[in-house]
């Protein structure tokens, strides 16, 4: 099946599933009644002063400052304006090289800022050093009241990836580098059933095609991780996929997903692939759990620290060599600081990360964080489990306010993992 029948058919299934849900938009407020009933506004509430007022300065107040221009009122009814922060970009990360394009956030409210949570759609098309070309476009969308919630996280890359094999007892003698073309449709929508619970449902589809070794290790191919695991399991070497649902539930207390200083998110998902399904090449099912808690360690939150646990279990059938869980394969591509992406790879990893949060200037311009994290991963070829080893990285990072209303941070973070290698990271929003 071609790549344009697949796409038209993903997309067509997800037109299905989330129909009537992405055009909700936000209602006006009631008539005031003659004999006014008490009501308790929907959860979770979100104030119009911790999204849009604090911080109080951005590096757009800093340009129109240098260009000796007033400081640019905010209107009354701001929340229904698109906070953007968008700009060309030169970024470098530790498996793609040095990168020229363009990346943003848009952020808006799709209700009233009181009862609806702030959306993110975050969109970048970078060209590489190492000869890549990757478009990421991604969301998180509430509409009013926090009625429907939609996440999204597609891509199209056309890209090269060091493997190293299975479980986390992993060295660098082991790598070889692939080269593949990538397209991924992960869409999801959540239905607020109670407070700050959701359910959801989603459509998944992965296609990782023309995989080839890049010209330098040609030789050694034949005898490469991708090879040995796919061929023991009956895959084509040249491109494999994987598509299915998933159903899943959240509870969300965060008092923001773009820049979160207290509350906390918790979510477990199933995921089930078929074989034959959009050109599914087998059957196999994924556990997901995943939890997320922040703490102010300071009255005005300029102290935080955030706390972050998930777990990706294969728990049945056999899984395409790219669609493994791995080091930094989360939606944004931000765990694992410290290691490049796919460093690690395994039928079961465990992932924990704490960091630290601090925000230098009062008007929240500059902050400074530190973290460390830990995984482990599993390889039942050769029997390794889980907690058996662990490879751990820890480092600092900066963080420059973009967008003030949206709480949207550029950060720049370097990472250590115990190869004692640094590796630096640009990216837009938080790590999580």
């Amino acid at each position: 099946m071609c790549l344009n029948v697949r796409v038209a058919l993903v997309a067509s299934a997800f037109a299905i599933v989330t129909a009537g849900v992405a055009a909700a938009a936000p209602q006006t407020p009631p008539e005031p009644q003659a004999t006014p009933q008490p009501q308790r506004p929907p959860e979770p509430l979100r104030g119009p002063a911790s999204a849009i007022a604090v911080p109080t300065r951005d590096i757009f107040d800093i340009l129109r400052e240098l260009r000796h221009k007033p400081p640019k009122a905010v209107p009354e009814d701001a929340y229904k304006q698109l906070m953007v922060a968008a700009a060309p970009v030169i970024s470098y990360n530790p498996a793609s090289g040095v990168g020229i394009g363009a990346a943003g956030n848009v952020a808006f409210f799709k209700g009233f800022p009181q009862t609806t949570s702030i959306s993110s759609v975050v969109a970048s098309l970078i060209v590489t050093s190492k000869k890549q070309l990757l478009f990421n476009g991604k969301f998180d969308i509430a509409t009013a009241d926090n009625r429907w919630v939609l996440h999204g996280d597609n891509r199209v890359y056309f890209t090269s990836q060091d493997t190293y094999g299975l479980g986390t007892s992993t060295t660098p003698d082991d790598q070889l580098n692939t080269k593949y073309d990538f397209l991924r449709f992960y869409e999801t929508a959540y239905r607020r059933v109670y407070r700050r619970l959701y359910v959801g449902a989603g459509l998944l589809y992965n296609l990782h095609s023309d995989v080839r070794p890049d010209e330098e290790f040609e030789s050694a191919w034949p005898d490469s991780p991708y090879v040995t695991y796919s061929q023991a399991r009956g895959f084509d070497l040249d491109s494999q996929t994987s598509a299915g649902t998933s159903v899943s539930v959240l509870v969300d207390s965060r008092d923001g997903a773009i820049n979160p200083s207290a509350g906390w998110y918790a979510g477990l998902e199933y995921q089930a692939f078929f074989e034959g399904f959009l050109g599914g090449t087998s059957s196999w099912q994924q556990l997901n759990v995943e939890t997320r808690t922040y703490f102010r360690l300071s009255g005005d939150a300029r102290h935080r620290l955030a706390v972050w646990l998930f777990g990706n279990l294969v728990t049945g059938g056999e899984v395409p060599y790219f669609d493994l869980p791995a080091t930094s394969m989360d939606t944004y591509g931000r765990a694992g600081r410290g290691y490049i992406q796919g460093r690690f790879r395994g039928q079961r990893l465990a992932y924990g990360e704490i960091e630290y949060r601090w925000t230098v200037k009062r008007n929240g311009l500059l902050g400074i964080v530190a973290f460390l994290n830990t995984e482990t991963l599993s390889n039942e070829d050769t029997g390794e489990r889980l907690f058996d080893s662990f490879a751990t990285a820890g480092g600092l990072g900066l963080r420059l306010m973009m967008n003030k209303r949206s709480k949207t941070n550029l950060a720049f973070d370097v990472g250590v993992g115990n190869d004692g290698e640094p590796r630096i990271y640009f990216a837009v929003q938080e790590a999580f």
